[in-house]
């Protein structure tokens, strides 16, 4: 989620040919990213890397939750910044990667947890995103609107977060659910940004841009399965 990119004409008011196209390498871009992030996320776990950054990552897990957010706003506002596709791809690299080490010890926890619990979690989220990333598309309504909601939302979220630090505090269940609805507005943003506002050379940011929504989401939903046990 980031500011819109009204720098340059939209792709929306290009041919249907050139749309199609950025559409299309847009979201094959969030798959790749979807990939990239599961096979480094394998990677970890399966070396003992995971194991060994647990329990440090763990015994500070809020301020977790403040990187985990920090990072994919750092991430996109680079992405919007550069405009060569090369400085796009690293961003959009880099912030996988992290991502990838963010969710280690999150991972090793919920496969520790119960099995299964994992894949239930990313086919709840997929299938929450193609619900809402269908919505955006069927109806074609600018969501733009939802910017001002997330920005404050995030503001909050991350007010909250450092609040739980100083105070000590448990953030609960239901800031859980509040964040999954905050990560499926961001969904329906992002999506209706690259139907309406990104220039067509800008796919990757695109992709990142909805890659760090999922990723929000998942890491909730996750989170709200393993609350459950």
């Amino acid at each position: 989620m980031q500011d819109q990119v009204n720098y340059l004409a939209p792709v929306a008011e290009d041919s249907v040919e050139n749309r199609s196209e950025f559409v299309w390498k847009t979201y094959a871009h969030v798959v790749g990213a979807i990939l990239a992030f599961a096979g480094v996320s394998a990677y970890l776990y399966q070396s003992g890397i995971s194991e060994r950054i647990a329990m440090p990552m763990l015994s500070n897990w809020l301020l977790v939750l403040g990187a985990f957010m920090l990072v994919g706003w750092g991430a996109s506002h680079v992405a919007h910044r550069v405009a060569s596709v090369p400085m796009q791809y690293a961003a959009l690299a880099f912030f996988v990667v992290a991502e990838a080490v963010i969710f280690a010890p999150l991972l090793y926890i919920a496969a520790s947890i119960e099995p299964g619990i994992i894949e239930a979690a990313a086919g709840v989220t997929v299938l929450g995103c193609v619900g809402l990333i269908a919505v955006a598309m069927i109806t074609r309504k600018d969501f733009s609107f939802l910017r001002g909601l997330l920005v404050w939302g995030g503001i909050l979220a991350l007010v909250a977060i450092i609040s739980a630090v100083i105070f000590g505090f448990q953030l609960g269940t239901w800031f859980m659910v509040a964040m999954i609805g905050f990560a499926g507005a961001a969904v329906l943003y992002d999506t209706s940004n690259i139907m309406h506002h990104y220039p067509k050379h800008l796919y990757v940011a695109a992709a990142l841009e909805l890659f760090a929504s999922i990723a929000l989401m998942f890491w909730y939903v996750l989170q709200f399965f393993m609350s459950r046990d």
